[in-house]
């Protein structure tokens, strides 16, 4: 299994920012094919946050896939796109670092 991990920074609006992104993005990247699982946690306090510098996180986002090549076939679609012309949209692209890791365990 791999997962997609969002990681986004404070918004200067954080209540407007989760509408739009609870109320059009999540749903645009719930469609995606091949997606087996989504989930977002709104962070509550870092421990340890060294590397973050002064980078206050506001959202983590997981989208599992059953592999590697089930996320870049997922990547192809037209409903990834429309997720991330749809980020774009409502701000979230200057807010937002994306990798992905394979689940181990």
């Amino acid at each position: 299994m791999i997962k997609y991990i969002a990681l986004y920074k404070k918004p200067a609006d954080p209540e407007g920012f989760d509408e739009k992104y609870f109320g059009t993005h999540m749903p645009i990247a719930d469609s995606v094919p091949g997606l087996v699982r989504a989930e977002v946690a709104k962070v509550q306090r870092v421990f340890l946050a060294g590397f973050l510098g002064d980078t206050e996180l506001h959202l983590i986002a997981e989208l599992y896939f059953e592999s590697e090549a089930a996320m870049k076939a997922a990547f192809k679609t037209p409903e990834w796109a429309s997720s991330g012309a749809n980020l774009a949209e409502i701000g979230g692209m200057e807010l937002v670092a994306m990798f992905s890791a394979e689940v181990v365990s």
